[in-house]
């Protein structure tokens, strides 16, 4: 699997069920292509730079996800022919996913400074 995010841009008419509706049906695709959701987060209704489709604001959607490719394309393809999605945008992150691996531990930092241990230890 690979990890990508997707944004997508909703008209600001539409409401709350219809905006939920375009969320579900892009995490229901990405789920059954066997896809896994990372993250969802609605950055709510933004001023856009310029106008798309006579619309000068849009509702943001962000979704990080992992997936095939198969199911990003049936994804994008459903997205584009639906009327209340102004526009979006798919980038690749990772190549490759593994949703089990263990993350990279950070490394530990010093809990004093050894100017303060120099001072501790008199």
């Amino acid at each position: 699997m690979r990890r990508y995010e997707t944004i997508v841009i909703v008209r600001p008419g539409t409401g709350e069920t219809e905006f939920s509706s375009v969320s579900d049906k892009v995490t229901g695709t990405i789920e059954n292509f066997g896809g896994l959701i990372v993250r969802t987060d609605r950055w709510g209704l933004k001023k856009l730079a310029y106008p798309i489709k006579k619309e000068a604001q849009g509702d943001f959607l962000y979704i990080e996800y992992a997936g095939l490719p198969d199911g990003v394309k049936e994804m994008e393809r459903l997205i584009r022919i639906d009327d209340r999605v102004l526009k979006f945008m798919t980038v690749k992150t990772q190549d490759v996913f593994i949703p089990d691996a263990p993350k990279a531990e950070e490394p530990a930092e010093a809990e004093t400074s050894p100017a303060l241990a120099d001072e501790a230890s008199e």
